[in-house]
Parts: C-alpha cells; sequence; structure tokens
C-alpha cells in the first residue's frame, strides 16, 4: 500500500504536468521529429528498437484517443513499407530474429481503417515468412541469427514470439502455437538455473562457441535485460495465446516461476535491478535502467491479467519510484530523459564477446536508448492503470453480438462478425471502448444469443447497440417477448442496461422500443445534428458542467441520432435545445442508459477524424467509469 501512495502522491505533485508515459512518448518526437535514428546510426533503418517503442506508442495512443501517436507511428512505417509489401533495408537472407519485432507495428496498421493498408498486411507476411525458413536448432529452436548458428538467446524469444502469436491470432493460423510454445519450453529446458530462478542469456546446442559451457551449452552470466526480454516476451504472447490451448497453462507457469526471483534480485535500497542481476554491489557493477523498467512492466502487466498474486504489484511499484528516482531527468521546457540503461549486449560476434562478468560492464552506458525508453514507456502505462483497476475488478462487462449480428469479409477474405463488436479495430468497432473497460479492471466478453437468465449470468453491465434492421443482415434477430422479461428481470436484480440506437434508417426501432420503453425510454423518430461533410459543429452536444455521469467532459461529437421521449423512472443525462440525448432510470436494483446513437465507437474514440474540441475518447472513460460504479460484480 505504500507504494501505491508514493505513485498517488507523484500523480498529484506533477498534476499539472501529462502522466509519464505520455511525456516519455512526447519527448522521444522531440528527439526524432521526422525518422527514428538507432544508436549511432546516422540514417534510419528497419530495426527492433522501432518497433520496441512505436509498440509503445500504439498502447499510449488506446490510453489517450491523442491521434497523434497513431500518426508518428504510421509516418515511421510509411518510410520503410512500399506497396507490394517489401521493407526498405531489410534483408531476409540475414535470418535477424530481431528484425520481426517491428511487424507487430505492421499488424497494428494491418487492422485499421487506412486506405492502401493492404501493403503492411503484405509485410506483415514477408515476416511470417522469414519465420518459416528461419535456421533452428536440432530441436527446433529458432537461431538467433544466421551468424550466430545454433544458437538461442532470451532476447529472441521478446523479438519473434509475440508477432507470431499476434499474427497467428488475426490470420486464423491456430497450428502455429504449438511451435511458439515449443520455443519457451526449450528456453525453460537449457537455460534456466535450478539455484537461482533465474535465465542465462543464450546457449548453444553445438557446444562450440568460447563462450558456451562445454556440458550445457549455457553463457556464464545472468544478464538484467535478457531476462526482462523474455519476461516481457511471456506477458505479452499470453495477450494473444488461446485460452483453451493445452500449452497456455505451462507459459503461465514460466511467468510465474520467474517472478520470484526477478523479485529476490531487487535491489532492497534502489529498488531497481544491477545489470548484473545476481552480482549486487561487485565492483564495477551498477544499477540498469532498461532491465528495471523491463522487470517493473512484466510484474505490473502479470498483476492485472491475473498470472500473477496481488502482492507482486508491491516489488513493480517499488521499482517504478526508483526507476523515476534514479534515472528520471526532466529538462527546463518540460521534456524527460532516461539515463542508465546499457547500449548492448551480446555473444560471439567481431570484435568477439565472450560473456563475462568484465563484458557486460564493458559496453557503454546511453542516455535515451530506444530499449530503455520502450520498456519505461509501457512499465508508465502499467502503473497508470494500476489505481484504477480496483473499479471494474471482478465485474464484465458484455456487448450483444445476437441483435446486432453483422458480417464482412476479414483480412483473408473469409467472413467475420463487426460492427459495435470487442474485436473490430477499424472505425466500425468497439475496440478503443473495450480497451478503456479492462483498463478500468472490467473483462469484457460478447453475448452471442438471446439474453435469458443464463446467458447473462455474471454479466455487470451489458451494452445492446443498433439492433438489425432486414438492409443489415437478411435475417435480424428481432426482440422478442422473452428478451425482454430477461433483460428486466435482470435489470432489476441489479443489472446495468446500456440501449445505444440509431438515426431511424440505420436502426431497427420498433422492437428496440418494445424493451426501452419497459424503462420510461422511447427512441422518437425526430433525429438531429445531421451533419453535412465535415461541418463538425453541426453533431457538437455541450455538456452542461455539474453532469453527474460526465464530470469534466464539456463538449462530445454525435451525429444522426434519435432523440429520446422520457416518462417515469427516466430521467434526462443531457439535453439539447430541449432535445433529450441521453437518459437514465433506475429500476429495482439497477440501472439503464439509453443514447440515440452508438457515438463511443472507434471512428469517434480513437482521436483520428474528429476536432480535439470534441471529448469522445474522455467521455468513452468518464461513461464507462459510472457504469462500472453502478454495477454488481
Amino acid at each position: 500500500m505504500k507504494y501505491l501512495f508514493l505513485i498517488l502522491f507523484s500523480t498529484c505533485a506533477f498534476a499539472q504536468q501529462k502522466p509519464y508515459s505520455q511525456r516519455m512518448a512526447d519527448s522521444f518526437m522531440t528527439w526524432h521529429k521526422d525518422s527514428i535514428l538507432i544508436g549511432n546510426h546516422k540514417t534510419a533503418r528497419w530495426d527492433y528498437e522501432q518497433g520496441l517503442v512505436l509498440k509503445a506508442f500504439e498502447r499510449v495512443w488506446y490510453r489517450t484517443g491523442d491521434s497523434k501517436y497513431f500518426t508518428y507511428t504510421l509516418n515511421d512505417i510509411n518510410q520503410f513499407v512500399r506497396e507490394d509489401g517489401s521493407i526498405r533495408t531489410y534483408k531476409m537472407d540475414e535470418f535477424n530474429i530481431d528484425n520481426v519485432t517491428t511487424g507487430r507495428v505492421l499488424l497494428l496498421l494491418a487492422q485499421q481503417s487506412l486506405s492502401g493498408k493492404e501493403k503492411f498486411q503484405k509485410a506483415a507476411f514477408l515476416l511470417r515468412d522469414q519465420l518459416a525458413k528461419q535456421p533452428r536448432t536440432k530441436e527446433g529452436g529458432f537461431w538467433h541469427k544466421n551468424r550466430y548458428p545454433n544458437q538461442m538467446w532470451l532476447d529472441g524469444l521478446f523479438m519473434a514470439e509475440p508477432f507470431y502469436a499476434e499474427f497467428s491470432r488475426v490470420f486464423n493460423q491456430p497450428e502455429n502455437f504449438d511451435d511458439i510454445a515449443k520455443q519457451f519450453a526449450l528456453i525453460e529446458k537449457h537455460l534456466v538455473d535450478s539455484k537461482t530462478g533465474l535465465l542465462y542469456h543464450g546457449y548453444d546446442e553445438s557446444r562450440e562457441q568460447k563462450w558456451a559451457d562445454p556440458k550445457t551449452g549455457q553463457s556464464p552470466h545472468f544478464w538484467g535485460r535478457s531476462i526482462g526480454w523474455y519476461g516481457m516476451a511471456l506477458v505479452d504472447v499470453l495477450d494473444y495465446f488461446p485460452t483453451n490451448h493445452p500449452q497456455r497453462a505451462n507459459l503461465v507457469s514460466y511467468l510465474q516461476r520467474l517472478a520470484t526471483p526477478i523479485v529476490n534480485y531487487q535491489d532492497p535500497k534502489t529498488g531497481c535491478w544491477y545489470q548484473m542481476t545476481t552480482q549486487g554491489t561487485r565492483k564495477g557493477n551498477y544499477i540498469e535502467a532498461s532491465a528495471s523498467c523491463m522487470f517493473v512492466y512484466t510484474l505490473a502487466k502479470a498483476v492485472r491479467m491475473g498470472y500473477l498474486d496481488q502482492s507482486f504489484l508491491a516489488s513493480a511499484q517499488k521499482g517504478y519510484q526508483g526507476i523515476l528516482k534514479n534515472f528520471i531527468e526532466e529538462e527546463p521546457n518540460g521534456t524527460i530523459n532516461l539515463n542508465g540503461t546499457v547500449s548492448v549486449g551480446g555473444l560471439g560476434g567481431t570484435p568477439y564477446r565472450d560473456g563475462s562478468y568484465e563484458y557486460y560492464l564493458s559496453e557503454p552506458i546511453r542516455k535515451n536508448d530506444l530499449k530503455g525508453v520502450g520498456p519505461f514507456i509501457m512499465a508508465s502505462l502499467e502503473m497508470e492503470i494500476a489505481p484504477e483497476l480496483a473499479l471494474g475488478a471482478g465485474k464484465t462487462v458484455a456487448v450483444d453480438y445476437h441483435f446486432n449480428h453483422e458480417f464482412r469479409k476479414d483480412l483473408l477474405g473469409q467472413p467475420e462478425q463487426f460492427h459495435y463488436t470487442w474485436e473490430d479495430r477499424m472505425h466500425s468497432g468497439f475496440w478503443h471502448w473495450g480497451n478503456t473497460f479492462r483498463e478500468l479492471g472490467a473483462k469484457t466478453v460478447p453475448v452471442r444469443t438471446a439474453p435469458t437468465a443464463e446467458s447473462l449470468k455474471g454479466i455487470g453491465v451489458y451494452i445492446i447497440v443498433d439492433p438489425d434492421s432486414p438492409k443489415e443482415t437478411t435475417k435480424p434477430n428481432y426482440i422478442q417477448e422473452a428478451d425482454i422479461k430477461a433483460i428486466n428481470e435482470w435489470v432489476k436484480a441489479g443489472g446495468v442496461l446500456v440501449m445505444m440506437a440509431n438515426d431511424t434508417a440505420n436502426c431497427e426501432t420498433k422492437h428496440f422500443n418494445e424493451l426501452a420503453q419497459t424503462f420510461g425510454i422511447r427512441f422518437t423518430d425526430k433525429n438531429r445534428n445531421m451533419v453535412k461533410g465535415k461541418n463538425w459543429e453541426q453533431g457538437k452536444v455541450t455538456i452542461p458542467a455539474g453532469n453527474p455521469v460526465f464530470k469534466e467532459t464539456k463538449a462530445v461529437y454525435i451525429k444522426e441520432l434519435a432523440t429520446l421521449d422520457l416518462k417515469a423512472p427516466a430521467k434526462a443525462l443531457v439535453s439539447v435545445e430541449g432535445d433529450v440525448i441521453m437518459a437514465v432510470a433506475k429500476v429495482g436494483k439497477g440501472t439503464v442508459f439509453a443514447v440515440g446513437d452508438p457515438w463511443l465507437y472507434n471512428e469517434y474514440t480513437d482521436g483520428r477524424i474528429i476536432p480535439t474540441v470534441y471529448e469522445n475518447y474522455k467521455a468513452s472513460k468518464e461513461l464507462g467509469a459510472w457504469l462500472l460504479g453502478q454495477a454488481r460484480k
């Protein structure tokens, strides 16, 4: 608890500043305005450090709804990916597993509403092809690089497996998950030290390298950042690994095994971790920024996702405070720097790196090295999320996939459900709002069947959006009497119902109103905010001060919405010029919220289209928090 207090105190002390995740991302964009230069290179190139930072930018974009982080990412990747999907400066024949990492950014872009995004999909398949051809050990483990034969390094698990897992999820290649699990199993077999529980940096299956133990093939030392790469690889791969896969439990167990020695070797004085993890204050050793950030991220995310006990969060919080104290430097112009990141750590090569204690301490330390900056942003995001998780803890938010049941072709030309779904990352989906609920501690699920006591069991918030009309679905599922009865009983028992209609031309209002009217709400035939082109002001809805739900939001953008007609127990929440835009009703132990448009889908919350004066993202978070506050566990 004391570390949580410190974080909250730090947040208050810098109330005039943005959170550290945004401050670091904003600072980074001042250092690399037009292109990302890695280390001492004079020209930009395709590189894992670029992918690491841009993945962190993706998370900041989701967290803020500020499109500048997305735009920066898109502009950078556009410098490399050509129309045919080839990648400038990338050479597959090097079989450098580091080069796969930035493929995660390609997957982000391939799933957005973007003109010409097909090239990002083609480039992602190019990197997948590298993995298909990547040289392997006799047991099937990916070589780290073609010039490092027979070797697996901890770094390589982060470089390849999160991309491999997400690609497999996005492009429906479930057979790959056995291979992904195998890569981790081989690392566990060959690199885990039975005494400390930590992992050696790498192993050489051939035992030919001078750095390799002649019996085990292991490198001789525990290097902080390599273990950090491995921890991050585990928590990120689990985002995509199927819940019913027989190897998933093994991945979780690896993470749980690793967490204890990470905590055991945390420096009690600074809260950080040493470059040489087990060597403590031995002469020449030092606390190192990138490893410390990676360990904080790994522990905090693992706790948030339920892989680790809540008690591990204290170590992450202590580590984060140590990072802020020992490595963060503030500039007069408001930017910040991250000091204390070792530039590199490797094995073999020319000049030869022998894996000795002296070698690891010989590499230079850099300011604002990307290998530290990316993990610092990710660690900061986890620390910023952590205090908010209690609101939604144990609560489930569901979106109806039954009454709204539309299909389109996916990236492979196969049918997929879309439109106001949690999974849909294009402008038509609820990905961003779902992410907000998850960052508030809730679980998000679909309800694919008609509502019943069984299908609504355990759900705290149930969202029904834009029920289908015949023009949208050939055989629409209309709301029936049995559905109304089930929903009413669920609400009266304490459920929170969200009803989002649409303008009358795009919503099956007749049956939806049969449900709404049982709560004193009717979606009318009157439509307003009919926006012409980019006349954004025509969609403006001003939120009066003192609104009980939208306490900080001042204005939002909602176009082509149906107004509401109310009677008890419903009450107006937001009105404009005498028209009711949003309403709430208390029914039994439950709550109903209604609005005449699905206005919180990605197109109007991700910041890419509407002017910043409209605070739809902020409104989505405030509404989400309010709904969770009304909901039962």
